[in-house]
């Protein structure tokens, strides 16, 4: 197996794992139990992941790391939007 392929494969079982909490959370009256400070982490941590990995050519990361980043900023713009 190509490590790429492992990789990808990887790469979709987290974005389908991160997309389907964002619905649960987006779906869920009461927000109170998930951190602001959760998604602003994450926001740092993958924008870090994603300068690292283009130093490295690692389109498997950069790819991987702007859909993670993506999620983060839904994250937190549902999780704004439900406690006003």
């Amino acid at each position: 197996m190509s490590p790429d392929v492992l990789g990808w494969s990887a790469s979709a079982v987290l974005l389908l794992t991160l997309s389907r909490q964002i619905v649960i959370q987006a779906r869920d009256p009461d927000p109170k139990g998930v951190s602001k400070w959760l998604f602003a982490g994450q926001m740092l941590a993958s924008g870090g992941f994603i300068a690292y990995s283009w130093l490295l050519d690692n389109w498997v990361f950069i790819v991987t790391n702007t859909a993670i980043l993506l999620t983060a900023i839904v994250g937190q713009v549902v999780i704004m939007v439900k406690k006003r």
